[in-house]
């Protein structure tokens, strides 16, 4: 299971990448998006052809490779990079769970809120 935290970034390579790459050779591929594949972030890659799709991560303990190949149909192209500075797209881990089921990613309209930063309660003042 890739983590369940909303905090998790995930990072989409914006090429097409050689999927026959194992760890070091994703893991070189992570370090041209100026990340680290140590840092806990999970990163996507699919083929030339977008009938496969790896995602490494770093689960605390270790290097995971995640491999997926659709037996029909394409994945989705890969959104355009954020910007021109950045190499790379972010995904929320929701988006991710799509784009692996091969759901189209059209555009992003927030339909839940964000992270909720924790409050104290205070009880409604009585007149007494």
């Amino acid at each position: 299971m890739i983590g369940s935290t909303r905090t998790l970034r995930v990072w989409a390579y914006p090429a097409p990448a050689d999927l026959r790459k194992g760890f070091d050779g994703l893991g070189g591929l992570v370090t041209r998006l100026h990340q680290d594949p140590l840092a806990g972030d999970c990163f996507l890659f699919v083929n030339r052809l977008r009938t496969r799709a790896k995602v490494l991560l770093w689960d605390g303990t270790g290097l995971c490779v995640y491999h997926k190949r659709l037996e029909q149909g394409r994945f989705a192209a890969l959104w355009a990079p954020d910007g021109a500075g950045t190499p790379g797209r972010t995904l929320t881990l929701s988006e991710l769970s799509l784009f692996l089921e091969g759901c189209t990613l059209l555009a992003r309209t927030a339909l839940s809120p964000g992270a909720v930063t924790p409050r104290t309660w205070t009880p409604p003042v009585s007149a007494a």
